[in-house]
């Protein structure tokens, strides 16, 4: 086969047009989100006509990939990096976290190693150390960037996994599961779905753990958990805690459920996806009181602080089993005596420097950026439940303690049917959810673009609604 001279490297080949192309799109796309509907108008059938082209022998010239690649998924995009987004917690992009990522696209580095990239390392080391304290965790932990919290709860039970099995003498790293004592988890009956897939990708399954049910505020009760570990005397065990369930936003009582659980010899782990950034905030850090004694803790980036996905944070109070869980050494790798290799505290091998995104944004935001974009939309979030609550056909099922809160409308179909109908309106994105047996529609804030007027467009789509309802 005779390939087209596209193909082939041509010296001084010019980028400019195919990134000037893209880079005048995404600001066309940004910069009209207050303008455009938010949810996507291209159905499914129009995506796959346009898109699912069949591939010829021949390529094309990237200008044109480009071009075409704009014009044929019009319509097909979720505006969820706009202000109007309030269905799961997403947060948008800050400019210098978006513009840091497209310059970690351009260095095209394998992240993994300080040989493979030693600015990258550098800032991603710093940026760990800032978000320590920001966070309000042990200087000493050890933390990994990873794709998201999915992912950070996946390496902390790793670490949990070898220091409760490296106490019952099993070295889990060497020997595998087969064999090893069972590790029971205790959790409250609202944990995140991210917590199962976890422990089914740790060969830990579903039947370890132990639902405990919350109380009325959504919190794991004391004497309920108490109970739970007597149950699970002599046995390895890892204590799941929340900062923030997907719900209604509720937290832990870390200062009296953590010091049971270390009495007890388990290893805690803290959920804090979104809500562990309520520590940068003076006015809510009291939520995380006592949670720095915690063994581990997993949130992200592309909530909260705002910057593109893909961002997870991990981080472990002991960085030994950190790295045991992690860790590993190549002969024809290059391994700094000094410099931080990224390989030695996640599970990727081949990487790109996520943590540059992180190192921007914090740069730009400084601790009271952090801490006034989590105090807006918390305010934005009490604000949008309230309105829309206070609208006849309708009633607050939670108030948002933080950025998350529920409402309902009248029974489970019409609260379906509503947020089907403001959806469809494209003035808000809302998402629906089942809490305590009913059918809510969820509220969350979590744009550093959503604006009151924001708040007040989406409130008067849903009394739009509700009126042609009538």
């Amino acid at each position: 086969m005779v390939l087209p001279p596209h193909f082939l490297y041509i010296e001084g080949m010019d980028f400019r047009p195919t990134l000037q192309l893209a880079c005048n799109e995404a600001l066309r796309y940004l910069e009209n989100l207050d303008r455009t509907t938010v949810a996507p108008i291209a159905d499914l059938a129009t995506l796959r006509s346009r898109l699912a082209k069949p591939l010829g022998d021949a390529g094309s010239p990237p200008e044109q990939v480009i071009a075409d690649l704009i014009r044929d998924s019009d319509g097909g995009h979720l505006a969820c990096a706009g202000g109007r987004f309030f269905a799961w917690v997403i947060g948008g992009a800050l400019p210098s976290a978006l513009a840091a990522d497209w310059l970690i696209s351009a260095w095209d580095e394998n992240c993994t190693l300080y040989a493979s990239g030693p600015a990258t390392a550098v800032m991603e080391e710093t940026a760990g150390a800032w978000l320590k304290d920001i966070l309000g965790l042990p200087a000493g932990a050890s933390f990994g960037f990873v794709t998201g919290c999915q992912m950070a709860h996946t390496t902390c039970l790793a670490a949990a996994r070898h220091a409760v099995l490296a106490a019952h003498g099993w070295d889990v790293e060497d020997r595998g599961l087969s064999g090893s004592p069972p590790i029971r988890v205790l959790s409250s009956d609202q944990r995140h779905g991210t917590i199962e897939r976890s422990l089914r990708l740790l060969g830990l399954g579903r039947h370890c753990v132990c639902d405990i049910p919350v109380d009325d505020s959504g919190r794991l009760p004391a004497d309920r958990l108490r109970a739970a570990l007597q149950e699970s005397r002599g046995m390895p065990a890892i204590v799941l805690l929340q900062a923030g369930d997907l719900n209604i936003g509720a937290y832990d009582s870390f200062e009296t459920l953590i010091p049971l659980a270390h009495e007890h010899g388990a290893w805690v782990h803290v959920d804090g996806a979104f809500g562990l950034w309520a520590a940068a905030s003076p006015r809510h850090r009291h939520l995380l009181r006592g949670a720095d004694q915690a063994d581990s803790w997993a949130t992200d980036g592309h909530k909260w602080l705002n910057v593109p996905y893909d961002c997870g944070y991990a981080f472990v109070a002991d960085a030994k089993p950190h790295r045991a869980a992690m860790s590993h050494r190549e002969p024809y790798l290059t391994h700094a005596a000094e410099g931080r290799d990224a390989l030695d505290y996640t599970p990727e091998w081949s990487r790109r420097g996520r943590g540059v995104a992180t190192y921007a944004a914090l740069r730009q935001l400084g601790r009271a950026g952090v801490a006034e974009i989590v105090e807006r939309c918390c305010r934005h979030a009490r604000r949008l439940v309230n309105g829309i609550g206070a609208l006849q056909g309708a009633e607050v099922l939670w108030e948002p303690a933080i950025n998350q809160g529920l409402v309902r409308f009248g029974n489970d179909d019409r609260t379906d049917r509503m947020v089907q109908e403001i959806v469809a309106s494209g003035e808000a994105y809302f998402g629906a959810t089942t809490w305590r047996g009913v059918r809510a529609m969820r509220v969350s804030v979590c744009n550093w673009r959503t604006t009151d007027e924001d708040i007040d467009r989406a409130i008067s789509a849903v009394s739009g609604v509700l009126r042609s309802g009538e």
